[in-house]
């Protein structure tokens, strides 16, 4: 089971430029390496990372077997209207791990 931390202020001015900094653990697994008795060790990667602003994506990512065992993703927007920030991180061997954050716009 992954876990993961988000930084999101709780509060913006509206039109004002946030920044957006995930982190989430997972054991990633390039699926190049082998056992010791010569067998491959399947691929176990997060693959895509999206992000929505209630409802509308703002941000996505697609990793590859070179990405960090715990992936740091940062990016900004703009901040239009309080609502919800939701975070969605899917990968192979049916890995997914949703999040959301709320923020308040003045």
């Amino acid at each position: 089971m992954a876990s993961a931390l988000i930084n999101v202020p709780p509060r913006a001015k509206r039109g004002e430029i946030i920044e957006i900094k995930t982190l989430i653990s997972h054991p990633m697994e390039t699926g190049y390496r082998r056992t010791q008795l010569g067998g491959a060790i399947p691929r176990d990667i997060i693959r895509t990372f999206v992000c929505t602003y209630n409802g509308t994506e703002i941000f996505r990512a697609e990793l590859h077997p070179a990405i960090a065992a715990n992936p740091f993703i940062a990016f900004s927007t703009v901040a239009t209207e309080s609502g919800t920030l939701a975070f969605q991180w899917t990968g192979d061997r049916g890995f997914s791990e949703t999040e959301s954050v709320a923020i308040t716009v003045d």
